[in-house]
């Protein structure tokens, strides 16, 4: 942060009032004062002030005012106090201070400048310009990184994700919402996807482990240049959505594998749904119990496989033969046969999806 704008803002604003009005940081320095000479000396007042846990104090004809941003104090505030209406002098002060470190932000942080491209607050035309002014990398391979992680506790999951990559020249951390953060990730080469899945798990295990999250990721494709990562991040988010749907299991989700589930994801609800009734006539997937869905799962799993599947699950094959019987006088379709085999698959997702977007 400049602290030119806090100095020039205190010599105007102490012209105005005709009082003495300042800035420190975080540990009581000094950065900027109405009287130039006082800048970098440590403000033991305010040092102490800094200890307490009081919003804004009065010590020694000065009142002191804590600038908090995202939770964190940035800088304190002061004003020379002897009149009620000081209290409001301050106050518009810290606001300024505020409104300046915003402006600062937008301006010459980088991660402000990647969240603007992701969520496309920004003119494509412009956004060369503003990296080179940021000393960006505007042609450097990426990928984007869509973190989810809900917990009802007050956890920080950007600072754990920024302690994981700290080159804060190539790797950014934007705080999107509450509960999603995205990672903008430079990579060596546009098919290094088994390296972007390995980052991935190492954020999930850790987030875990040290915030006692389940998080979940959703992978972008990698792109060339800084324009294309509002495209990534779209795509992100489509595998999150996609894998939740079709993988609730999983907490990793790649755009470049989304097998059946992205065409089934993209498929009309009404074609969808004529697709089911013609499969599934009279409702026949209904009198599917959890025992018998459970028996498929494992059927498919094993590729098929009888005798496999009858191991897996702890009965006799002879049992299992009885069970895909049933499933074919319920359904009409033999599970052994590798067509009906797909169809009931490619039905039993085709009712999830529908299941998720209806309600």
């Amino acid at each position: 942060m400049s602290v030119k704008l806090f100095q020039t803002l205190s010599d105007k604003y102490s012209e105005i009032i005709n009082k003495e009005v300042g800035v420190t940081d975080d540990n009581g320095i000094i950065i900027a004062h109405s009287n130039f000479q006082m800048m970098g000396k440590l403000d033991q007042d305010a040092a102490t002030f800094l200890q307490g846990k009081s919003q804004q104090e009065k010590i020694d004809g000065r009142l002191y005012n804590k600038v908090i941003v995202k939770s964190k104090v940035e800088f304190v505030t002061f004003i020379q106090s002897s009149e009620p209406q000081d209290n409001k002098y301050l106050e518009l002060f810290t606001l300024n201070i505020l409104n300046l470190k915003s402006y600062y932000d937008e301006k010459y942080d980088k991660n402000t400048f990647v969240k603007n491209i992701i969520v496309e607050n920004i003119l494509s035309g412009d956004i060369l310009v503003r990296s080179k002014e940021l000393h960006i990398d505007y042609n450097s391979l990426r990928v984007v990184f869509l973190i989810n992680a809900i917990s009802e506790k007050d956890i920080h999951v950007h600072e754990v994700v920024e302690s994981l990559f700290p080159n804060k020249s190539k790797d950014f951390v934007v705080v999107i919402d509450n509960d999603n953060v995205v990672l903008v990730k430079e990579v060596k080469s546009k098919d290094d996807y088994k390296e972007a899945y390995k980052i991935a798990r190492i954020i999930v295990d850790t987030l875990n482990a040290e915030l006692l999250v389940r998080a979940s990721i959703g992978i972008g494709t990698i792109i060339s240049n800084l324009k294309d990562i509002t495209k990534s991040y779209k795509e992100a988010q489509m595998s999150m959505i996609i894998g939740n749907i079709f993988s609730s299991d999983k907490n990793v989700y790649d755009y470049n594998n989304l097998g059946i589930g992205r065409l089934v994801y993209h498929i009309p609800t009404t074609l969808c749904q004529l697709f089911l009734d013609e499969v599934f006539k009279d409702n026949s997937a209904h009198s599917l119990d959890n025992e018998t869905m459970l028996t498929i799962q494992k059927f498919f799993e094993n590729n098929l496989n009888v005798s496999e599947t009858a191991r897996q699950l702890y009965i006799h094959r002879n049992t299992l033969v009885y069970r895909l019987e049933k499933i074919k006088r319920l359904t009409g379709l033999e599970l052994t046969s590798f067509d009906d085999a797909v169809i009931f698959k490619l039905a039993s997702m085709v009712r999830k999806y529908l299941a998720n977007v209806t309600n």
